[in-house]
């Protein structure tokens, strides 16, 4: 059954991305789905800043995958696959390894890698109304 959760406003993402850990305390793979704009990127920095990384996180748009790390140096690994046009192009980054790794491992734009991702993947999708408030839904 899917947990719903609310993001009314972008300094509610701390909130939000606290309780969506809480809900899959041990799922490493997160799969997010969403149109442009519903809040993928804001979710995944608030998961970040969670799980204690310091240091500056943006999209990946252009590198495919950011590396950062925790306080207590754990990686995190944030992909957009956006910019990918063929599921060869995973291979080329070392996508696999990356998910096999055991860190927590945030995907947007996952459809080119669906058929990559563990079973245990958990999905999270992402909508936006038009007064913006925005709607996640966890299907673990």
């Amino acid at each position: 059954m899917p947990t719903v959760l609310q993001l009314h406003r972008p300094e509610e993402a701390a909130d939000v991305a606290a309780a969506l850990l809480h809900a899959c305390p041990h799922r490493r793979v997160f799969a997010f789905q969403g149109d442009l704009g519903s809040g993928k990127t804001t979710l995944i920095k608030a998961l970040c800043a969670q799980l204690g990384v310091e240091e500056g996180t943006s999209s990946p748009s252009f590198a495919i995958v950011n590396d950062y790390r925790s306080i207590t140096h754990e990686h995190i690994y944030h992909f957009d696959l956006y910019r990918l046009r063929l599921a060869a192009e995973l291979d080329g980054i070392g996508f696999v390894e990356y998910i096999d790794s055991g860190a927590y491992c945030f995907v947007e734009w996952p459809e080119l890698a669906k058929h990559l991702l563990p079973p245990d993947t958990v999905r999270v999708d992402m909508s936006i109304d038009p007064g913006g408030d925005r709607t996640i839904s966890l299907n673990p």
